[in-house]
């Protein structure tokens, strides 16, 4: 008796369950694979740009149309493929990258090159209508090969004079449901855009460049030698002039790992942390490592929500790194990655020391667009005139009054309308005399008791004098408690501090960490602590203050945590209530003093908050402002 069609496909059904085991075919191995490796314009970008470095090209030409899902084409002028290599190149898990040993192993852990795998062109040729152009130097002929949703044509006789032509056309129309996976046309534009300034940071020996229908985005010549100077001109064509004026260089190197590259100063940075780039022997890696490494380097100068540029290259055996845990080879795994993190930590916090005073010059920038121009007519603004200002009262009509005399008066002088309330002063002729050529000037003067005017040889200074000397003191801190602890000095009449009930013991369960910053108190009844002993640094700061900002913090704080562990955010806090404060004047001496130690101690252009502490305006962008140039 037969089976009816009901049962037939029964059985069908059944045979078709996970538990009977069969081998897919080989289209869909391939397209199974093409998943993992493209997905999507992007990411085979990647993967040719990377084998055309691989052979040894020094110029790569990258075009492409809608985004690359209607075209990529990758020109490089390495050296190239014969017709047998050609055949062979299209085949899964056929690579020249990789060398067997006598006993035919492949060291997998001993990776040398960017591409390993062997799966990047037969996996684009799964899903999309690919054709491959090679000609090696001196060879009497090019070979072309087309590969057309896995299936694979023969080679044949073609035209180019070296190098490999690849074009990948209809990029998954194999596989349609792909496509509806994609993004807009610009954001995978900007995606390929991002891939190939990521491989040029990495290989400044190349000249890249990328056309996007009849526009070119990018074009960067090669470097004409390997050098740290070449290295940054790489990185400022492509993150910008502002990050190649305001980096310091990398060097350091502790168990034959090796880091350099370049750090962007602290009051250069962003709100987010798209502008932090990790290299590992060449290979463009995203590692949590990095973002982590990267704050805790930079945890000293920045607000928590503000993020610092950098391009860091690793480099180190092969075998201490495993570039193989990802499809895409955009994640690496070190042997000791805790080595590798304290080395970048101590290599940032090296070169940002030796930095010193210096601040970005995106400051002066911002402060010079936020001044606005006079109440005057802007058509009576010529270039290369003064500005022709509206008559006032006793100036002639048409410009200024033409005098030979020098008008002065004191600042805030009585006799000067509109000046009451202004403070300021006008310096000795002695301090007048005093050169120009130290790096921050010679104070002229102090305004609003709160920022002091320096003037320097080819420019002038202002100085937020709270933020640089909150700095200076936080430095000075630090370096105490490294060498022998914060000197402490006891308060002739202790200082009696009321809180609420759970802070006092909050306080009073930290006492002897407090003790080790300097701070010696203890319990004074529920609801107030008495304090003994201060820091030396603090001077006649605001005591009540700070034990009330403290409390606060250490409630903030996870119960697991010392304060040692939050050292900079305690020490901060200790910082600001010693320093000298907004509204207190100062003289002509101690305004210098304070310029002199800011050019003396490290990190010092920046307040512990990442704000600058003070902002250089060169003269001629001063004349600028008054139509001088």
């Amino acid at each position: 008796m037969g089976i009816t069609g009901f049962e037939q496909e029964a059985q069908d059904k059944a045979s078709n369950r996970t538990g009977v085991i069969k081998r897919l075919p080989e289209a869909a191995v391939n397209r199974i694979a093409a998943g993992e490796v493209i997905e999507r314009p992007a990411s085979a970008v990647k993967e040719l740009v990377e084998n055309a470095i691989d052979a040894g090209a020094t110029r790569v030409d990258v075009e492409i149309e809608a985004g690359g899902a209607a075209l990529i084409r990758v020109t490089d002028n390495g050296r190239g493929m014969g017709r047998e290599d050609l055949s062979l190149a299209v085949e899964r898990h056929a690579t020249s990258k990789l060398v067997a040993s006598e006993d035919g192993t492949v060291d997998l852990l001993n990776i040398a090159h960017l591409g390993f795998r062997g799966e990047a062109l037969p996996s684009i040729g799964s899903v999309s209508r690919l054709n491959i152009t090679s000609r090696t130097e001196g060879a009497d002929e090019a070979w072309r090969i087309d590969i057309s949703g896995g299936a694979v044509g023969e080679p044949e006789p073609a035209s180019l004079s070296h190098g490999t032509r690849i074009e990948v056309r209809d990029l998954f129309y194999a596989t349609p449901a792909r496509l509806k996976f994609l993004k807009s046309e610009r954001a995978e534009t900007q995606a390929v855009g991002e891939i190939v300034k990521r491989l040029a940071m990495a290989h400044p020996d190349v000249g890249f460049s990328l056309r996007s229908g009849t526009r070119t985005s990018f074009e960067a010549n090669a470097e004409i030698d390997e050098s740290a100077a070449s290295r940054l001109h790489r990185l400022g064509r492509i993150l910008g002039r502002e990050f190649e004026d305001n980096a310091v260089a990398i060097d350091a190197e502790r168990q034959g790992v090796t880091l350099t590259g370049f750090a962007g100063l602290p009051t250069f940075n962003r709100g987010n942390a798209q502008m932090q780039y990790l290299f590992v022997n060449g290979r463009p890696v995203r590692d949590k490592l990095l973002v982590g490494a990267v704050r805790g380097a930079y945890q000293d100068f920045l607000a928590r929500d503000r993020h610092p540029a950098v391009a860091l290259f690793v480099g180190l055996d092969p075998q201490y790194v495993d570039v193989n845990v990802h499809p895409a080879k955009s994640e690496v795994r070190f042997r000791d990655a805790a080595m590798v993190r304290g080395l970048i930590v101590s290599g940032l916090r090296h070169a940002l020391a030796e930095a010193g005073h210096r601040a970005s010059t995106t400051v002066a920038g911002a402060a010079l667009s936020s001044f606005q121009q006079g109440n005057y007519q802007q058509s009576a603004y010529q270039p290369g005139n003064r500005p022709i200002m509206p008559p006032r009262d006793g100036m002639p009509v048409g410009g200024f009054a033409e005098t030979n005399e020098r008008l002065w008066a004191p600042l805030g002088g009585a006799g000067l309308p509109g000046t009451e309330g202004l403070s300021g002063r006008i310096e000795t002729e002695e301090a007048l005399a005093a050169p120009l050529d130290l790096p921050l000037g010679v104070a002229r003067g102090q305004v609003h008791e709160t920022y002091i005017i320096a003037q320097t040889e080819d420019g002038l200074v202002i100085v937020d004098q709270h933020a640089a000397h909150e700095r200076l003191t936080y430095e000075r801190m630090k370096q105490q408690l490294s060498d022998t602890g914060v000197a402490r000095q006891g308060l002739l009449i202790p200082e009696v501090v009321e809180l609420e009930p759970f802070e006092v013991q909050n306080l009073i369960d930290r006492s002897d960490e407090l003790a080790e910053l300097g701070l010696a108190l203890e319990g004074f009844g529920t609801e107030a602590v008495v304090v003994r002993e201060v820091p030396a640094l603090l001077g006649d700061g605001d005591i009540k203050g700070l034990v009330k900002d403290l409390a606060h913090e250490i409630a903030e704080l996870d119960a697991a945590l010392s304060l040692k562990e939050r050292l900079e955010d305690v020490c901060s806090t200790i910082a600001c209530h010693g320093s000298v404060r907004a509204g207190r004047r100062l003289t002509g001496e101690e305004m210098n003093a304070l310029l002199r130690q800011m050019e003396a101690t490290p990190h010092s252009g920046q307040c512990n908050h990442g704000r600058p502490t003070y902002v250089e305006l060169k003269l001629a962008d001063i004349e600028r402002l008054f139509g001088r140039r």
